[in-house]
Order: C-alpha cells, then sequence, then structure tokens
C-alpha cells in the first residue's frame, strides 16, 4: 500500500519510535517532583524544549507544549485576543487557513469581535498588500498560515509580518505543514504546530509565544507549561516529537528535492495522461511533498475509493467526500474546480516507483469513474479507456444519459423563454456540470442553459467548468428550490 496523505498524518519516524520507547522507561514521572524519578522526567522535558525551539529558532522559555496543534491554534489566539483587548476585537485571518484557526475566529465572533477574512488568489496565496490593508487601528491579531495544507502553497509571511510589526499588529504563523522542513521567515510573533505533521506522535503540539507579546491564558491557569497548557505533559510523547523533528530537519534537504521532483513529475504528467484536469496551488512557492489536482466529470468519493482499492491512500477536497457535502473552503477560496478533488502529500522516503504505479493507474480510474457516470467523452480522451484496475461496482453518484431527440429538446431539459433549463436538482457533484456539459452544445453560440441545482458544490464548479471550458459564465439567479446558474455559449 502506498500511502500518500502525509499532509494529515505522516508516519512515525524511526527515531521519534526509538525516543518513543526509551522515554516510556525513563519519563514516566512527574517532572515536577524533585526525586530521582521527577528529576529524570524534567531532564527529559528540558532537553525536548531545547531541541524544539533550536528547530523553530526561538528561546526555550517562549516555546510549550500542547495536547495536540488545534489546541496550541485556539490557545494562541484566544490568549493573545485577551491580551490585547484594550487595543480592540478585530481579528485578521486568510481565507485559507487551516479549520482550527476559522473556528476560533467564529466564536470569536459570535462573542462580539470582528473578523476580515483576506482573500486569497487562484494559487490559494494572499497579497502582502492586501493583508496589509486590512490591518486597522483596533486590530488585535491576525492570522496566517506558512503553507496551505491542501493545495501546498507557501504564504509570504515574512512580507506580512513586516507589514504587521509596522502596525504593532501581532502575527501567529500557523506552520504545521512547514516547520518539518524548515524554520518559519520573517519577524512572527506567535507560531503553532503539530508533531503528527512531520513524523512524530500525535497528541502533540507546540505553542511559541515571542517575548514582548502582549498574552493573557485563557481558562483555569496551571503551574505547568507556563500556564499556558493544562495537564500532566505526556512527556514520552514530547521527546519523540523533538527528537523526530530534528530528525527531519537533518534530512530536510536531500529529501525536498527528492519530493519536488516527484510531485514535479505528477503536476506534469497528471494533465498529459488525465483529460480535463486543473491542477491548483502555485507551481513554484509550494511545500516538496503536495500537489492537488481536480478531474471534471468525476465524483472525489468514488475516486478514493478506486485509488485505495489500488493501494493508494490520498485525500480530497471534494464535497462527496465531505459528511458537510460543501466543498473545501480552501478550493472554494481559490475558485478552482473541486469536484474529483485528489490530493497527492508524499511522506519522506516515498519511492519514485511508488509514483510511476500511481501515474499508471490513475488515468484508468478516472475514466472508469466517468464511465460510470455517463459522463460526456473528455476533450482529447476516449471514454472506455483501459482502466488498470478492478471494477468494483456503481459510482455513488448514479447519473443517467441525456438523450437529444432529433430536431428536439434533450431528455431531461425543457426551455423557458430564450433558454435551455437543466435540473439537476436534487443530485450531487458532479452531475449538474455533467449534464451542462451535454447540453451546451444543443443551444446557439449565443444562447443561455440555466442550471438548476441545490447542491453547494454547483456553486464552484460550474463557474469553474466555464473557464475550462471557455464558456461565459453569466451568474447565479434565485429559484424556487435551490439556485439557476446560468451559462451563455461562446463557442
Amino acid at each position: 500500500m502506498a500511502y500518500f496523505d502525509a499532509a494529515s498524518a505522516a508516519p512515525l519516524h524511526p527515531v521519534g519510535r526509538q525516543a518513543l520507547l526509551a522515554a516510556l522507561d525513563d519519563g514516566w514521572a512527574d517532572p515536577a517532583r524533585l526525586y530521582r524519578e521527577g528529576r529524570r522526567a524534567r531532564l527529559l522535558l528540558d532537553a525536548a524544549r531545547e531541541a524544539a525551539a533550536e528547530a523553530v529558532e526561538c528561546r526555550p522559555d517562549e516555546l510549550v507544549f500542547t495536547p495536540s496543534g488545534t489546541r496550541a491554534v485556539h490557545a494562541g489566539i484566544e490568549g493573545a485576543l485577551a491580551g490585547r483587548r484594550r487595543v480592540g476585537r478585530h481579528l485578521i485571518v486568510s481565507a485559507v487557513e487551516h479549520s482550527s484557526v476559522l473556528h476560533a475566529a467564529e466564536v470569536h465572533e459570535a462573542l462580539g469581535g470582528s473578523v476580515t477574512e483576506v482573500g486569497v488568489g487562484r494559487t490559494g496565496a494572499v497579497t502582502p498588500d492586501a493583508f496589509a490593508g486590512s490591518l486597522r487601528p483596533d486590530t488585535a491579531l491576525a492570522c496566517l498560515q506558512s503553507a496551505n495544507h491542501e493545495v501546498g502553497t507557501v504564504q509570504p509571511v515574512a512580507e506580512v509580518a513586516e507589514a504587521c510589526r509596522a502596525a504593532g499588529v501581532p502575527l501567529l504563523v500557523d506552520a504545521a505543514q512547514s516547520l518539518g522542513w524548515g524554520p518559519v521567515a520573517g519577524d512572527w510573533s506567535l507560531l503553532t504546530a503539530s508533531a503528527h505533521k512531520w513524523g512524530g506522535p500525535s497528541g502533540v503540539g507546540l505553542l511559541v509565544v515571542r517575548k514582548g507579546v502582549r498574552f493573557a491564558p485563557r481558562g483555569p491557569l496551571d503551574e505547568r507549561e507556563s500556564g499556558r497548557a493544562a495537564g500532566f505533559e505526556n512527556i514520552p510523547a514530547v521527546v519523540a516529537a523533538a527528537a523526530s523533528l530534528r530528525a527531519v530537519r537533518a534530512e530536510a534537504a536531500e529529501e525536498a528535492a527528492r519530493l519536488r521532483e516527484l510531485t514535479e513529475r505528477i503536476r506534469t504528467r497528471v494533465p498529459a495522461l488525465v483529460p480535463d484536469v486543473e491542477v491548483t496551488g502555485d507551481p513554484e512557492r509550494r511545500l516538496p511533498g503536495i500537489v492537488t489536482f481536480s478531474c471534471l466529470y468525476v465524483d472525489g468519493e468514488t475516486v478514493l475509493h478506486e485509488l485505495d482499492g489500488a493501494g493508494f491512500s490520498v485525500s480530497s477536497g471534494s464535497s462527496c467526500t465531505s459528511s458537510t457535502l460543501t466543498p473545501s473552503h480552501v478550493l472554494r477560496a481559490m475558485g478552482v474546480l473541486s469536484e474529483g478533488n485528489v490530493r497527492v502529500s508524499l511522506p519522506p522516503g516515498t519511492p519514485a516507483e511508488d509514483v510511476e504505479r500511481f501515474l499508471a493507474v490513475l488515468p484508468g480510474v478516472v475514466a472508469g469513474v466517468r464511465e460510470k457516470l455517463g459522463a460526456p467523452v473528455p476533450a482529447g480522451g476516449v471514454r472506455g479507456a483501459e482502466r488498470g484496475v478492478e471494477e468494483s461496482g456503481a459510482s455513488a453518484v448514479d447519473a443517467p444519459a441525456v438523450d437529444t431527440p432529433a430536431g428536439g429538446t434533450p431528455a431531461g431539459a425543457s426551455t423557458a423563454g430564450d433558454a435551455l433549463v437543466v435540473d439537476a436538482l436534487g443530485r450531487r457533484c458532479p452531475v449538474p456540470v455533467i449534464e451542462l456539459a451535454r447540453v451546451i452544445g444543443d443551444v446557439p453560440v449565443g444562447g443561455t442553459v440555466r442550471v438548476l441545482a441545490d447542491d453547494e458544490a454547483a456553486r464552484l464548479d460550474i463557474p469553474a467548468w466555464c473557464e475550462m471550458r471557455g464558456q461565459e459564465y453569466v451568474g447565479e439567479e434565485p429559484a424556487d428550490r435551490g439556485s439557476a446558474y446560468v451559462v451563455r455559449r461562446v463557442s
């Protein structure tokens, strides 16, 4: 099985495993006690803190260990906002932050604070000018991830930190995805990270608060971890986290070059092998191991199941794979195609042979799913291509074919005035886009198609389809149920 989901959780590094097992024997006692076992545990904890601080490039007394990266984010945002409550209650976040940041922003807003969400371009990056333009006299805190967890785009942290510093506003950086590759550049004020992202054990987060930053921990205070992370420290896990961070950093330069070559191979060859694919994220300013692409006329859930059956563990930002049935907020903010989304995130040590096997299997998987859905033959592709994997049953989304009677309106469509109306109500992604693609050729150039849909993904995927197909997206109109998405045929 090829594990290609390191952005969610990287496999435990061998050095981390060894450190964890050793610390289970020596680090079980209370590090606050003065007897021998306690002193031994304290030495392990202090050494782990110094090693982590060296990797972050901060002082050891600025860094605390938390029970998770999410808890580090929440504690950091809550403490920084509380520490600067006299300045104001304005919080700035980017539109593509990790959900832990956005959830904290929602709570802050529900409690009476104000939040500005800075948008991103199609590569997923903010512009420093846009971020700086959101700063106000009452801004208490700004948050910006170092690199995106879904598409790999690296954010201009140093430039944003400079603007924040000039305005006297602290910047919190979520460095969960990037810290294993190197320290975060720039004059940031707070930093968070999560050990299981770099090959440490789960259940360990980092929170760094620079000296001089106003910070007031929320909740009942605890004497441990400077009062910023309550509860008994999980010393074996902390020791393993620090050991694995040091180990991956020692390998980072060589491994980053190797993984960049492998992900570039995926970025360039997937569009050549699979018709109608949009590769997302910045092509240059990106993390070494992450590449994301979306395939027209495919539902992400079925693709993931098929790839899993073929021996590949990948993830997706498609709404079809989400319990909320809404597209990834990252893809939505970028304005890119969400249907058939596949995120490949390679862990260190990934063999090149696994990538080549993935590239050999993927075209057949996508072609097979499209055929099951009854999708139009993609541009430059042949439906029914050899799949490379064994069929595994019907798709989770069934889309009956739309036949066009001679001289008539396509079955499943109707006319309203001069527009052709396609009723895709109650149909999940990617059916609304498939049905639009089937009928667009049945209206004259300059004519319009109104697609009725109540799937949230249609709001993103129909405009994205128009962008890819060179048709004009007129806009969204209210409807008795769901929305009407109007497309004008240009060619």
